[in-house]
């Protein structure tokens, strides 16, 4: 492998990254032993201060087609961007730094593109490695969690608004402006929003999976979604038209939240609390035990806990996201310091 690396690769995979020693690894290795070769492999690291530089030098010693660069900026949109001006590929295929993938990902992904469309990728399906990361894993499979955000729960090929980690023409990325450095969340989305916008369709192939480590404890999962609530806000200024209704049911649920505990001198109060909690408290239960049947009786509680984590964590970001905004703040940088490199796709 270290002998045939191309001057003029078909394909430049990037993979962004910061303090990944326990899973940059194994993600190499699944895209060292892709079907197609003819690829550069870009990590780009924010400034690690574990030993994933170390590992990934290594790495490249047994297959040099691993680069490792610098991202100076320590954000997504910044790492992304380092790669597609140093991409010597015709495709781009973004990949998370705690991801694995099939042998022939990155050839399926490539066919896809071969058609003409602006943007393909493949279902993320959720790893959960503790008892509650199963039950996280579980409820980001679920439409009560998720909504319309397809790649968690889509089963056949679609054409969509936006792909997790996707893969795209490394021309059409570079005549779009790359990746928006204003953003430290949710630039995946917009930047397949502009790739929309001129005209590309976006193709999801639910049969192409992408095994994704979600969050492992409740208390990074509301740090997650409140991050994606926040960072909704900006695209939503920067791209109205993307906005749908179902964006703002969370937001809408936090609302009735705090009307339903104000004290109000209202006869009928009581009632619409009742019908309220109850109604709620339905639909979360319903959906944690059709999502949570793999999981022990005991522990299927978690999977309603997490949508209950999810909605809330996301809707109160939403409305810091508003705050921000109003106040002037809305480039103000939301960096997840210890999970930089994890991408983790926009609910949409």
């Amino acid at each position: 492998m270290a002998d045939n690396y191309p001057d003029s690769p078909l394909v430049t995979i990037v993979i962004p990254c910061r303090n990944e020693e326990a899973s940059i690894a194994e993600c190499l290795d699944s895209i060292s032993s892709q079907t197609i070769t003819d690829t550069e492999i870009l990590v780009v690291d924010g400034r690690s201060t574990d030993t994933t530089r170390d590992i990934v030098l290594a790495k490249g010693e047994v297959d040099n087609r691993i680069q490792l660069l610098d991202n100076p900026k320590g954000i997504v949109p910044g790492a992304l961007n380092v790669a597609l001006d140093k991409a010597k590929g015709k495709w781009l295929v973004r990949v998370d730094a705690h991801c694995t993938v099939s042998d022939d990902y990155v050839e399926r992904l490539v066919s896809l593109l071969e058609t003409g469309v602006g943007g393909a990728g493949g279902r993320k399906t959720g790893v959960g490695k503790t008892i509650t990361g199963k039950a996280i894993a579980l409820a980001m499979s679920s439409k009560a969690g998720v909504g319309g955000s397809a790649y968690h729960h889509a089963e056949t090929v679609q054409y969509v608004d936006h792909v997790p980690f996707g893969a795209y023409p490394v021309e059409l990325a570079r005549s779009v402006g790359g990746w928006n450095e204003r953003l430290s969340v949710n630039q995946d989305f917009e930047f397949d929003q502009r790739i929309r916008a001129e005209g590309r369709e976006l193709i999801l192939d639910p049969s192409i999976v992408i095994d994704w480590e979600n969050r492992q404890s409740f208390e990074a999962l509301a740090r997650q979604y409140h991050r994606y609530g926040r960072g909704k806000t900006r695209v939503m200024q920067l791209h109205p038209g993307s906005i749908k209704v179902r964006h703002l049911v969370a937001p809408m649920f936090v609302v009735a939240i705090v009307a339903a505990v104000m004290p109000w001198r209202w006869k009928y109060l009581s009632v619409a609390r009742g019908l309220l909690a109850g109604s709620y408290a339905s639909v979360i239960a319903a959906a944690g035990l059709a999502a949570g049947k793999s999981l022990p009786r005991r522990q299927r509680w978690r999977v309603a806990a997490s949508l209950v984590i999810m909605h809330i964590a996301w809707g109160l970001g939403f409305w810091h996201g508003m705050y921000d905004l109003v106040a002037g703040q809305a480039d103000k940088a939301i960096v997840d310091a210890d999970r930089l490199g994890s991408g983790s796709p926009t609910v949409e």
